[in-house]
């Protein structure tokens, strides 16, 4: 092998500028001479072509352009570890122990007194040894240095970021967790490396391994059930843009999982999910533009729970192709799920309101309490809640609801589309055919609420019939009463009964909201205290 070039040159990663790629050829190129490197580019544009030159295949490339020639003393190959630790943290022998004044050595960042360089040796120990959290990202690391060295000098490390170096293959990442006692969150994400094919037992090296991101590695789900036997507590597990595109069911590993990260792999069938649907302790799935298109629990009915996913409480599926209400209708038998993110979908487009479209999902899945980042307010899902029923009351009739239970047989067909009906009509009471009538088009005359303002503290007040635009804020509710009851609208405090809910009082506490988003209607009571 020509001077400069490591024995196991082939298929290492290296780094030339700001450029990564992997060698794929070392050898000679016609007619030039010298030893040449055949790089596969990360970045194709980075290339010339497809590893071959003059009508000669030297090697293969994904791309048409991704590979190119550079003489080896181009490329990096790397540092070790310890090496790169010692960069980052200003603690290098050579660099940077330089002799301060008098009996003092200045030491990375620290000034120590000089009592021979054997004290200074074992300053530098104590120094690495009180790290605990250890970032080495984009320092060229590629292996792991000499044998048990990282053991001896960084003993305490728990959390190492390893992220975009050099690292080639599983079994480097292996030999520097091996050697720290109690790593707990490891980061090796961005490093294109080789894993094992094969059942490997490397669960010593991993045994309190916490967290683990292994986003842009291009492992796949195979190879990280094989490496999943190595890692017997772990909870976060972080795999975004990886091609991975195909799940098999995690037997015996993976079980102590709370969180899995699949974002940006194609899964493309929803179906794929129900592979993973057993993982005893998920709490928290992220499934971010996986080009899913529909979410079904095959194994519960209308108004049932699933047994698939039984602790998942957080669920991302944004930036998907979910088009259906059907797979919103499903999240509904999730028995735990409390946050959903479900943005920049095609089903965000079927409503022009987007009041309108969070209301309808709310209503349609009954514990979830945080929707795209914002909580959802108990006087906010009421209203959701009181909206849907009536909105959808004229076709529950059609379809044979009725307000009296003997008679009430709604269809099939529409128990499909809106499985919790059922439930609101005992929560809220079965509308009646006599509450449905008014839904003519809306004109002023129609949103206009007839509404009674009392000020239950203030008995000497007599109670004030006002007609009031269902659009107008909360705020501007407060100004009006303002200049009726000549108080400062920032003093009052307002809140309304229902004409049907008798006793029940519903806080109106948002000032930017209308009247219309707390479900108030002609003849409710509003209560001003101040």
């Amino acid at each position: 092998m020509a001077a400069g070039v490591p024995p196991d040159a082939l298929g290492r990663r290296v780094s030339c500028g700001t450029d990564y790629g992997t060698v794929r050829y070392v050898g000679t190129v016609s007619p030039s001479a010298g030893i040449w490197l055949g790089v596969e580019w990360d970045d194709p544009q980075r290339g010339k072509h497809d590893g071959s030159y003059e009508g000669t295949q030297y090697f293969k490339c994904r791309h048409p352009k991704g590979g190119s020639f550079i003489r080896p003393n181009k490329a990096n190959f790397g540092v070790d570890f310890l090496t790169a630790v010692k960069d980052r943290y200003g603690l290098n022998d050579k660099q940077d122990v330089q002799y301060g004044a008098g009996n003092t050595v200045v030491f990375g960042t620290k000034t120590v007194e000089f009592v021979g360089m054997d004290s200074v040796a074992e300053q530098q120990r104590q120094q690495l040894n009180k790290l605990v959290d250890i970032s080495v990202r984009e320092c060229a690391v590629s292996h792991a240095g000499q044998e048990e060295e990282i053991s001896r000098t960084c003993a305490n490390m728990r959390h190492i970021n390893l992220s975009k170096n050099l690292i080639s293959s599983w079994e480097t990442v292996v030999a520097i967790a091996s050697q720290v006692q109690n790593l707990e969150t490891l980061n090796v994400s961005e490093n294109k490396m080789r894993f094992p094919s094969t059942s490997t037992f490397t669960c010593r090296a991993f045994s309190n391994l916490k967290i683990l991101a292994l986003n842009q590695t291009e492992i796949t789900w195979t190879e990280v059930l094989l490496c999943a036997q190595g890692w017997p507590v772990l909870e976060e597990l972080y795999l975004s843009s990886n091609n991975i595109t195909v799940l098999e069911r995690p037997d015996n590993v993976l079980q102590t999982l709370k969180l899995l990260d699949l974002s940006d792999n194609q899964l493309v069938d929803g179906n794929q999910l129900h592979l993973i649907a057993q993982l005893p302790r998920l709490e928290q799935l992220i499934l971010r533009n996986t080009g899913i298109s529909s979410i079904h629990f095959p194994d519960a009915g209308f108004g049932c729970k699933t047994k698939m996913f039984p602790l998942l409480k957080r669920l991302a599926i944004n930036d998907n192709k979910i088009a259906q209400w059907s797979s919103i209708n499903e999240l509904d038998k999730l028995p735990s799920l409390r946050a959903l993110q479900c943005n920049n979908n095609p089903l965000m487009d079927t409503e022009k309101n987007p009041e309108t479209l969070i209301q309808l999902i709310i209503a349609k899945i009954s514990q979830l309490e945080v929707l795209n980042n914002c909580e959802i307010l108990p006087a906010e899902r009421r209203g959701a809640e009181l909206d849907y029923r009536k909105i959808f009351g004229k076709e529950w009739l059609e379809a044979g609801g009725h307000w009296n239970p003997e008679k009430n047989k709604p269809s099939e067909e529409f128990l499909a589309a809106h499985p919790r009906y059922p439930t609101l009509c005992l929560k809220y009471g079965a509308p009646e055919e006599g509450e449905l009538k008014g839904q003519e088009p809306l004109t002023l005359k129609n949103q206009l609420l007839t509404l009674t303002i009392k000020c239950p503290e203030k008995p000497e007040q007599k109670p004030v019939e006002k007609k009031l635009p269902e659009s107008m804020t909360i705020q501007k509710v407060k100004g009006l009463l303002y200049r009726l009851f000549k108080i400062p609208g920032s003093e009052l405090k307002l809140s309304y009964e229902s004409s049907k809910l008798e006793g029940k009082e519903v806080e109106l506490d948002n000032d930017l909201k209308p009247l219309q988003f707390y479900s108030i209607e002609s003849g409710d009571c509003v209560l001003v205290r101040w």
